[in-house]
C-alpha cells in the first residue's frame, strides 16, 4: 500500500509591524492601545491604570474618540438584510430555532415563511400542527435577516421564493469575516454548480437547478441522483473554498471561480496539499489584482 509523504517545509515568518512611526493596528490581549485619557472605551477594551488595554486579539478601530477592538475570529454578528444559511435545531410553538453560527440560535417565525403553494393567508392552528411537515430538525435553509433582537438573536424570514429549504449539496463552514458583502449572494457559476455565500460563514454548494417549479413556495427539494460530473465540480469547489479560507482570501463569486480555474490542472484531493494550495491561491491573488488594476 503506497503512502503519500512530503518533506517538511520551513514556516514562513510574517511581519505584522507597519512603517516606522505608525500605530500598530493589530493587538493581542494585554496590549496597551493608548495612554491618552481623552478616548472613550469601546468593545474589546478595558482600562488598566488609566491606560486603554485590549481584552481580545484583533484590529483596533477608531471612530472619533471611541476606540474598540474588532476580533479577528468571532461568531457571526448579523445585520438586517444579510443572507444566511442555517440548520433547523428545534421546532417550537409558532417558530423554529435555527443554528446560524451566531452566539444565540436564530428564530424563524411561522408567520415569516411562505406556506407550500405560496398562498398568502393568516396562519391557523392546522399550520402550527403541521410545522414539522414544512421544516424539521436537521433541515438546511437559506434565509434573510429580518430583525436583530435586543439580546443579539436574529429574526429570519424566507418570504422570497429564492429562500427556503435546501436540497442536495455540500455545506462548507468558514469564518464569517471572509465572506464579502455583495448585492447578491446567490450565484450560478459557469463551471456547472451554484453557490450561496451566507454572510454567517455557511456556504452552500449544489448542482445548478433546471427549470424549477416555483409554486413549491420554497419547499421544493430535488431527490434526483446527482451525476458524477456534478459531484466532481462541487467537490473541487469545496476544496478551493477551503484553500482560499486557509490563506485568508475574501470569498465572493469571482475569487471562487478564479481559484476553481487555477486548480483544474490538479486532482481534486491534491488541492488541499499545502504546496498545491499555496500555488493555486497565489495564482488567484494575481488574477484578482490584475482585474482590480
Amino acid at each position: 500500500m503506497a503512502a503519500d509523504m512530503r518533506l517538511p517545509t520551513l514556516r514562513k515568518q510574517v511581519c505584522l509591524s507597519g512603517p516606522k512611526g505608525a500605530t500598530a493596528s493589530l493587538v493581542v490581549p494585554g496590549d496597551i492601545i493608548t495612554s491618552d485619557t481623552g478616548f472613550m472605551r469601546g468593545h474589546g477594551t478595558y482600562l488598566d491604570e488609566e491606560k486603554l488595554t485590549a481584552s481580545v486579539a484583533g484590529e483596533v478601530e477608531r471612530v472619533n474618540k471611541l476606540i474598540c477592538v474588532r476580533p479577528l475570529k468571532t461568531r457571526y454578528n448579523g445585520e438586517v438584510g444579510d443572507v444566511v444559511v442555517g440548520r433547523i435545531t428545534e421546532v417550537q410553538q409558532k417558530r423554529w430555532k435555527v443554528e446560524t453560527n451566531s452566539r444565540l440560535d436564530s428564530v424563524l417565525l411561522l408567520s415569516a415563511v411562505n406556506l407550500p403553494g405560496g398562498e398568502l393567508r393568516r396562519r391557523s392552528a392546522e399550520d402550527e400542527l403541521s410545522m414539522r411537515d414544512y421544516l424539521q430538525e436537521g433541515d438546511l435553509i437559506s434565509a434573510e435577516v429580518q430583525a436583530v433582537f435586543s439580546d443579539g438573536a436574529l429574526s429570519l424570514h424566507t418570504r422570497s421564493l429564492k429562500y427556503g429549504k435546501l436540497g442536495q449539496g455540500v455545506l462548507v463552514q468558514v469564518s464569517p469575516s471572509l465572506v464579502k458583502r455583495q448585492k447578491t449572494h446567490f450565484h450560478n457559476l459557469p463551471c456547472g454548480a451554484s453557490i450561496i455565500l451566507g454572510n454567517n460563514g455557511f456556504i452552500w454548494l449544489y448542482p445548478t437547478p433546471g427549470q424549477q417549479d416555483e409554486v413549491a413556495g420554497g419547499y421544493y427539494t430535488s431527490i434526483e441522483p446527482v451525476s458524477l460530473s456534478d459531484r466532481e465540480v462541487i467537490s473541487r469547489l469545496r476544496n478551493c473554498i477551503l484553500a482560499l479560507a486557509a490563506h485568508k482570501v475574501m470569498l465572493f463569486d469571482t475569487s471562487v471561480l478564479y481559484c476553481y480555474e487555477s486548480a483544474l490542472t490538479h486532482q481534486i484531493k491534491d488541492i488541499l496539499k499545502p504546496e498545491v494550495m499555496e500555488e493555486v491561491v497565489l495564482q488567484t491573488r494575481h488574477r484578482l489584482s490584475d482585474q482590480e488594476g
